[in-house]
């Protein structure tokens, strides 16, 4: 089959899944196993080799990160769930004064986004500034927006995120060189994108009144600055369209951040140090694979303590341990609070095994080769079309971790072919992150969900969340391009 032809296939697959998505609001692992399938059977794969081909794709993909994905939603929900997140919260904005508040907010969305999902970051850590708005009597979108902004940015980027964690694995990057690159790129670009938004929010925004007289206390404004709304959420990535994100009390956010109110809550170090435990063990294995001699015993010990799933698993222990057991629960309670975690993140898992089956079927197909001599033809620098192709596929059907997965599998092929190093793979995978993070706009359910939390109008929200996350994801992609040369 000719490359015309296989392109043509690949084009009309990539806009059926777009229609199915976006048009017909099919789930995105439905429509991810149907356009394979179809992509497939157009391509000339045989009838016989399908199922095997699918099988492959799916479990050469969750069987590395569908543990991860699972036990990272773990160490979020029980930090989440003994009231950490929030204790984190209060004691920076306690170290940073009332003057430095929307930066504390900023530091928190940055270091609970770690472990834990955006949507349900935002659950928790809105209330605190519909608390803080209040009683300054300030816009609620100087201290929402940067916060927002902040766990969006480490969703896209860094691991044990659903999509980055795909990414990863789809190109043959490294786990530790991903978080070694990746959390001194994002913490600029949060620090960043916190300056922008501090000039975004010197104006006022039209806001729902029924939002405004919810957060102040009486009346309405529909003049006042930005407010909002918390909204309840599954913990996953909703599907693109936006109906998942809106509207509920300021209670059931509250209730659900803070679900053991009779506990004293988790210190400040405790807290932390749970959150960077794992994240240590990781580069600490990178570095001993890189630095130690082969076959010495420090760097075996090394190497399995930063495998990411013994790292997460250790921490996950400690999580069970001392925001549990240590404070009352008993092992009844740790085990229903690890098991609540999975329902949420169960449709992610799918989803990345399924833009697994895609990415093998344009392997299996010659349909990759195809794209990948296309995409060389065109001169650009791998990590400028890495960024570019998964910021389209952003832009087009509103995913972060479809558009990652999905790039990806696109570029799999011309990645092989380039030859490049561990160190340079990881930088794709970064610049990935950054087109991922780029043009949240009205086809994307966290668009919709911080703008109703945040009590914006569509325009207001285009001006404010979709400007910051694309000038963001701009900026990160420039301080991986900036790192090409060193490695």
């Amino acid at each position: 089959m000719s490359h015309t032809t296989l392109l043509l296939i690949a084009a009309a697959g990539v806009a059926a899944l777009l229609l199915l998505i976006l048009r017909a609001r099919v789930q995105p692992f439905v429509a991810l196993v149907v356009v394979s399938i179809g992509v497939a059977l157009a391509a000339g794969i045989p009838a016989a080799d399908l199922v095997s081909t699918i099988e492959d794709g799916m479990g050469s993909t969750l069987g590395h990160i569908a543990t991860i994905i699972a036990l990272g939603a773990m160490i979020g929900r029980i930090i989440e769930l003994s009231g950490g997140a929030t204790a984190f919260a209060h004691s920076l904005i306690g170290r940073f004064g009332s003057r430095r508040t929307p930066l504390a907010l900023t530091v928190a969305g940055f270091v609970i986004g770690i472990p834990v999902f955006v949507e349900v970051g935002l659950i928790i850590l809105m209330p605190i500034a519909y608390g803080i708005a209040r009683a300054s009597r300030k816009p609620l979108l100087v201290y929402a927006l940067p916060m927002g902004a902040a766990m969006l940015t480490v969703h896209s980027f860094l691991p044990p995120h659903p999509g980055a964690v795909a990414a990863v694995e789809a190109i043959g990057a490294d786990q530790g060189l991903v978080l070694l690159m990746g959390i001194p790129v994002t913490a600029v670009v949060v620090a960043l994108g916190y300056l922008v938004s501090r000039r975004m929010t010197r104006r006022e925004y039209p806001m729902d009144p029924a939002v405004y007289a919810e957060v102040y206390g009486g009346g309405s404004s529909p003049d006042a600055p930005g407010t909002g709304t918390p909204a309840t959420t599954d913990g996953t990535e909703p599907a693109p369209g936006g109906g998942r994100g809106t509207g509920t009390a300021t209670a059931t956010a509250t209730a659900t951040a803070t679900a053991e109110p009779d506990l004293p809550p988790p210190s400040f170090a405790m807290v932390l140090t749970l959150i960077v435990t794992p994240i240590l063990l990781i580069l600490a294995g990178t570095l001993g694979e890189n630095l130690l001699a082969e076959g010495s015993v420090p760097r075996a010990v090394l190497t399995v303590l930063g495998a990411p799933m013994v790292a997460l698993l250790i921490d996950v222990a400690l999580c069970a341990y001392l925001l549990g057991a240590r404070r009352g629960w008993d092992r009844a309670h740790i085990a229903h609070v690890m098991g609540s975690a999975l329902p949420s993140v169960a449709m992610v898992i799918l989803v990345a095994g399924a833009g697994g089956v895609f990415g093998k079927v344009l392997v299996a197909s010659g349909i990759g080769d195809a794209i990948a001599d296309v995409l060389d033809r065109t001169g650009f620098p791998v990590l400028l079309l890495a960024f570019l192709t998964s910021l389209a596929l952003r832009a087009a059907q509103g995913s972060t971790t479809v558009a990652l997965i999905t790039a990806a599998g696109i570029l799999h092929p011309l990645l092989e072919r380039a030859d490049l190093s561990t160190a340079q793979l990881s930088l794709v995978a970064l610049a990935l992150g950054a087109g991922g993070l780029a043009v949240s706009h009205i086809n994307d359910a966290g668009y919709w969900m911080f703008t109703k939390l945040a009590g914006l109008d569509v325009a207001s929200g285009l001006r404010t969340w979709t400007v910051l996350t694309t000038t963001m994801g701009v900026i990160g992609f420039g301080l991986t391009a900036a790192l090409w040369s060193f490695v």
